[in-house]
């Protein structure tokens, strides 16, 4: 259908520069005045000249209703791949009926190792689905973002807000792999790196009833936001570490200039990792489960995305290949996920 997309795109612009071409306003003048020449009592005194005259209008009329019907045929062609896209968005959601596929989404990148690359690597997966959830509609709010000494991120979760945030970003989690030639590097050495993704639903409290979350058990820290360098944006010490002591969980959250605001997005992202946590050790939930999540852990490399020495993205569990990486950076991902969603 994508071929038949472009088609029809290459269709509507041969078809515009024709009919600019074509001057179909002054064909329309011209044909006007010719039919009030054969209105004349005496056209047809001059016969010769009275049948070149209607040949004349003959043909303009012609053309101009072989214009008309490009025109709507084009019109047409575009209903129809709007139709279709239409019913590729709907039975995409006939996919997204897991628990919690209808929920936000809190999306974490981590830098593997690797240094400065690794970090850019993470900032270039952050930027990649900001871009996605843009073109989804998707709001996004950045809750905490470690940033590295030189460039890149070494860390950063940001929620993504909307219709089946969760259901759509769920299938990212794992290991993504950049094989390109290090702008890092005064060599141009082709390197290698690695960064890690984890998506979690955001759930609140009335989400998991049976999680309970204790007071006792938790050991709240507060410190100042930061931005880039590290250098202190404001005064108070709004931003928020929360460690679970149970099980060694620790969030962080302090995009918010209130502290009771990053308080709760912490508690709120402490859920979802307690949630995630619980499904890994009940093998029996699990499989029942299937598909509705994947453990994010370095092991589980899922994409490679390769800039040299050629270029390539290729998702490892579907084989869904693209020869345009800049696009799928660009946040042009649905044929991996539709695919994943699929596949499930």
């Amino acid at each position: 259908m994508r071929d038949l997309k472009s088609k029809i795109e290459e269709f509507q612009v041969r078809f515009n520069i024709i009919k600019e071409g074509f001057k179909l306003e002054d064909k329309k003048t011209e044909l006007m005045k010719l039919e009030a020449t054969a209105t004349d009592p005496d056209f047809w005194n001059d016969q010769g000249r009275a049948r070149s005259v209607m040949q004349k209008i003959g043909d303009i009329k012609k053309e101009i209703q072989i214009i008309a019907d490009l025109e709507r045929m084009v019109t047409d062609a575009v209903e129809v791949t709007e139709i279709e896209t239409k019913l590729d968005e709907l039975e995409l959601k006939t996919y997204l009926n897991s628990t919690y596929d209808d929920k936000n989404a809190l999306v974490s990148i981590h830098a593997g190792q690797g240094g400065t690359e690794a970090m850019d690597w993470s900032n270039m997966l952050f930027r990649m689905y900001l871009r996605f959830c843009e073109r989804r509609g998707l709001s996004t709010q950045v809750l905490d973002i470690n940033y590295g000494e030189e460039a890149g991120v070494k860390s950063v979760t940001f929620k993504a807000q909307g219709s089946y945030a969760y259901g759509y970003l769920k299938k990212e989690a794992g290991t993504h792999r950049l094989v390109r030639q290090s702008p890092f590097n005064a060599d141009n050495l082709r390197q290698t790196s690695f960064a890690l993704v984890e998506v979690l639903p955001e759930l609140a409290e009335v989400d998991l009833p049976d999680i309970q979350i204790k007071d006792e058990d938790l050991e709240w820290q507060f410190f100042h936001s930061s931005s880039q360098g590290g250098q202190n944006v404001q005064k108070v010490s709004t931003a928020v570490r929360l460690i679970h002591k149970p099980t060694g969980i620790v969030v962080t959250a302090q995009s918010e200039r209130f502290q009771e605001q990053n308080r709760k997005n912490a508690l709120n992202l402490l859920r979802s990792k307690l949630w995630i946590l619980g499904q890994q050790e009940a093998k029996d939930t699990r499989r029942k489960l299937k598909g509705e999540y994947r453990p994010a852990s370095w092991g589980t490399q899922i994409r490679s995305y390769v800039l040299h020495p050629y270029k390539m993205v290729k998702d490892l569990r579907t084989n869904v290949e693209s020869s345009n990486p800049d696009s799928i950076l660009d946040g042009e991902l649905d044929s991996f996920i539709e695919a994943e969603l699929k596949l499930q």
